[in-house]
């Protein structure tokens, strides 16, 4: 079952989803008057009347819809930059920065926030903020390593708590760089940081973390953040994973309750999910409620009505002893299989059956077909059909043939001697009664 459980736990997890935040809360949108009105009370040039103005202007044109008019405004502001100070400088490449990112265009949005901060003498907010951005553009652009980079200079200047997104960041930055260990401290540290404030942790980070531990072969911790995905998001998708997990690691009463109350609340629904639940009945010595599940899907049109579903389901009703019951399902294996190893099946079921005719007419149909990976097992049971029909002869041919197979040498011994006997018995007594 392990590599079973294995193969359908993720979906997910080989693919965590990080998302990124949104442009709003990644890029904030600048209040001119405040930064304005913060000059009097920040080491910081003054931001004069003249360049606040124009700056107001190219705001309200982006705001307004007019990118093309907002740039073109900056650019003017631009062209006069040598008579500005550090401040109002970058305050220009804040709003540059802004515009860009509006239009997706990440790379100029990116080169505006480092001008930014290129400046000495702006508001140490500002600086932080910038930073974050810039790290949070990173992201964006898939420049993992510039993530790392510019957290680190924001740790320089930042004199407060890191916040949880800070940890978040980080640690996406480095799943990507495929360093597991910086990035489950940091998701670990973002997630403790949420609970402790008494916080939900998002769904994204309990994502990333279960994807790290997975990634670092630790499926106890893997069950226990299934565990809370699933109390606090109840997804279908995470019950099917936990259940898959529970096998993995040896609890599989877990694994069945858990897939059952999956399956009870509507949450199994896709043909792998269906077959796994099967599978998981079948592990668990429930072959009938496996032959209906497959049973029912394949009627729904949600699993096929191919030779490997059809095979499963006639051996689970073999398990359950409802030899009866499998035979529709092992015929249509048969016919959609070019071998015979169905047919030979289907043999046996009838022997159990006492339906004699109907064996020894599966066996030679699969001793016709070949392919068969045993086919000692079809003359056995060709022998045991032919015996019960009074067949003597037939059926010591039959033995005699399995007898050549190593497989059924011995067994084919027994019944020769057997039926041999039985032979000479009953010509004893038709030679009595004469």
């Amino acid at each position: 079952m392990n590599k079973l459980n294995s193969l359908l736990l993720f979906a997910g997890l080989s693919s965590a989803t990080l998302v990124l935040p949104s442009m709003a809360s990644m890029i904030p949108g600048v209040e001119l008057a405040s930064v304005h009105a913060e000059q009097t009370t920040k080491r910081v040039p003054a931001l004069r009347d003249k360049v606040y103005s124009q700056l107001a202007r190219a705001q309200k044109l982006a705001d307004d819809g007019d990118v093309k008019a907002g740039l073109a405004a900056l650019d003017s502001v631009k062209e006069r930059s040598s008579s500005m100070n550090e401040y109002e400088r970058a305050m220009m490449y804040n709003f540059y920065g802004f515009i860009y990112y509006n239009e997706n265009r990440l790379p100029e949005a990116i080169n505006a926030f480092e001008q930014v901060v290129a400046e000495d003498a702006i508001p140490e907010s500002l600086h932080l903020s910038t930073l974050f951005s810039l790290a949070q553009l990173s992201m964006a652009n898939e420049d993992y390593q510039g993530v790392v980079n510019y957290l680190a200079k924001w740790d320089k200047i930042n004199t407060k708590p890191q916040p949880d997104s800070y940890y978040v960041l980080k640690s996406q930055a480095f799943y990507q760089m495929n360093k597991y260990d910086e990035a489950l401290a940091a998701i670990n540290t973002a997630v403790a940081l949420a609970e402790k404030d008494g916080k939900i942790p998002k769904e994204n980070w309990l994502v990333l973390q279960r994807a790290l531990y997975y990634s670092k072969q630790q499926p106890k911790k893997v069950v226990e953040v299934l565990e809370k995905m699933i109390a606090l998001y109840n997804k279908p998708e995470y019950w099917v994973q936990l259940s898959g997990m529970y096998g993995e690691v040896g609890q599989e009463k877990d694994q069945l309750a858990t897939i059952e109350a999956a399956y009870q609340q509507g949450f199994i629904k896709t043909k792998s999910d269906l077959r796994n639940l099967a599978q998981v009945y079948m592990f668990n010595g429930l072959p009938f409620k496996a032959a209906k599940v497959m049973k029912q899907a394949q009627e729904q049109g949600i699993i096929e009505d191919n030779v490997k579903n059809n095979a499963f389901i006639a051996e689970a009703y073999v398990q359950a002893k409802e030899d009866k019951k499998s035979i529709a399902y092992f015929e249509k294996a048969a016919t959609q299989e070019q071998s015979g190893i169905y047919d030979q099946r289907l043999a046996e079921v009838f022997i159990n059956l006492e339906l004699f005719n109907e064996a020894a007419d599966a066996a030679r149909e699969a001793l016709d077909k070949g392919g068969l990976d045993f086919e000692s097992n079809a003359y056995v049971a060709l022998g045991m059909a032919q015996f019960n029909l009074q067949n003597y002869d037939a059926s010591i041919l039959a033995f005699e043939q399995a007898e050549k197979h190593k497989r059924s040498e011995r067994l084919a011994q027994q019944w020769i001697k057997y039926v041999k006997n039985e032979k000479l018995h009953a010509e004893t007594l038709k030679q009595a009664l004469l």
